[in-house]
């Protein structure tokens, strides 16, 4: 009986009694799951333009934020390390595109796939060699991130707001507002839905893949550039960082493998839903919900809706 009060009635309880903490719990969730479904976009879309699921996509998110943090160690001053570290993902884009998709055109998609995971390990070894394996600081006032608080006084309580924590979330719907508007109306973009419809159909109106390859890719790598930036300034820039890039997944079958919506949605059930358990239902779970949670929800939905919410349902004929 105790233990059916703790896990249906209590936390409700706590909810209603302290409004103010709860929000609280909500915003911080919110803040991941905006963040997730940053990491999220990247790996959604090089795969509606190329059918790849990119595993390398995590480690760019390492790699392009030493890239900034590195070279602003050697004296360049923080705004131009950002438009040096764009140039970097751009050179990276390009080189994906010219020696790994460009000589493997019409191989079977787990070639593809394996090919990213050797460029994730490419990325890793680069890194440390040219960056070192140690911990960095994230540059945030060189960069015009802010600092400090909002509070906000509720319930009798205090709900703390983080500046950087805004930021984020502006410059993420700014990001994704800017690539949804770029994808939709711009004729590269046009483009590359063309593309992500069908790639034959494409080619045969003169579209060349290899532009667009590498725009997608370099498209990815900007996502990539600004989410380490945002979960760098949470935390140091480290090759850890590439452990948060697995919450993409369960995100991504959340959402759907083709949905930018679907990303962003996604993305958010995880972020809160994982931080409301923790914080809620942890204890008598014994804790570390964070660490599985969004893998147990996306295995109920490979159950019963395999597609995600916004993933369109493939059916094969025989």
């Amino acid at each position: 009986m105790e233990l059916l009060y703790g896990i249906f009635i209590d936390p409700w309880i706590q909810m209603v009694s302290l409004p103010d903490f709860f929000v609280q719990v909500l915003w911080e969730g919110f803040v991941s799951g905006v963040l997730y479904s940053l990491i999220a976009l990247g790996f959604v879309l090089i795969f509606k333009a190329s059918g790849v699921f990119n595993f390398a996509q995590g480690i760019m998110v390492v790699f392009a934020a030493l890239a900034m943090v590195g070279i602003y160690e050697l004296g360049v001053p923080g705004w131009l390390s950002v438009i040096i570290a764009l140039g970097i993902m751009y050179a990276l884009a390009f080189s994906v595109e010219r020696f790994v998709m460009r000589p493997l055109v019409g191989q079977d998609d787990i070639i593809l796939f394996m090919a990213t995971i050797g460029l994730t390990f490419i990325l890793i070894g680069g890194g440390q060699a040219i960056f070192g394996g140690e911990p960095k600081a994230m540059l945030t006032s060189e960069i015009g991130l802010p600092s400090g608080d909002y509070v906000w006084e509720m319930g009798g309580g205090i709900v703390i707001f983080q500046k950087l924590d805004i930021a984020a979330t502006v410059i993420a719907g700014a990001l994704i507002a800017g690539l949804a508007f770029f994808f939709s109306y711009t004729k590269i973009g046009r483009a590359l839905r063309a593309v992500a419809d069908d790639h034959q159909a494409a080619v045969s109106v003169g579209i060349g893949l290899n532009q667009i390859w590498v725009v997608v890719w370099f498209a990815a790598g900007i996502v990539a550039l600004v989410t380490g930036i945002m979960w760098g300034a949470k935390s140091d820039v480290s090759f850890a960082l590439q452990i948060v890039a697995l919450k993409a997944l369960p995100v991504l079958v959340l959402g759907g493998f083709t949905s930018i919506p679907g990303a962003i949605v996604g993305g958010l059930i995880i972020g809160i839903g994982e931080k409301v358990f923790e914080i809620y239902w942890g204890g008598l779970m014994g804790g570390g919900v964070e660490s599985w949670f969004a893998f147990i929800i996306a295995l109920i939905f490979l159950l019963f809706r395999p597609q995600g919410l916004f993933g369109d349902k493939i059916i094969e004929r025989v």
